[in-house]
């Protein structure tokens, strides 16, 4: 089944691991074959990693976008969940979807579930600032 996508004037998308931007007029392309695809709007770049959920974000969007290094993303991964999960057992549930999906090698939905836990980490912030 064909993905289309649909992209603004200068959005950027990586396609297998290439940096891909528009020209200056809407596009529309059409990717037939199964293949990592991330829009800007969900690419996470390293600097801006500065939590525990954006680093784990990171390392499930490195597994999706750079199969040759599953291993150390996975490393990277497990390790930071569980310091998240002792710190914040509150995130357990989510931290399970994530993990059952990169179980099934389902990077996209477990992308998708990282990017859910990143804004549940924003509520339990949101949450302690307003309560001091």
């Amino acid at each position: 089944m064909a993905l289309k996508i649909d992209l603004k004037p200068n959005e950027r998308l990586v396609v297998s691991g290439a940096v891909i931007r528009n020209g200056r007029k809407r596009a529309e392309l059409i990717i037939e074959n199964n293949t990592p695809i991330l829009r800007e709007k969900d690419i996470m770049r390293p600097e801006e990693a500065t939590t525990y959920c954006g680093q784990i974000y990171l390392a499930v969007q490195m597994m999706y976008l750079d199969g040759d290094n599953l291993a150390q993303y996975h490393k990277t991964y497990w390790s930071l969940v569980r310091d998240l999960v002792r710190e914040v057992p509150s995130t357990l549930p989510l931290v399970g979807e994530i993990s059952g999906h990169l179980l099934k090698n389902e990077y996209y939905q477990a992308i998708r579930q990282a990017g859910k836990l990143m804004d549940y980490e924003q509520e339990v912030l949101n949450r302690v600032r307003s309560a001091t």
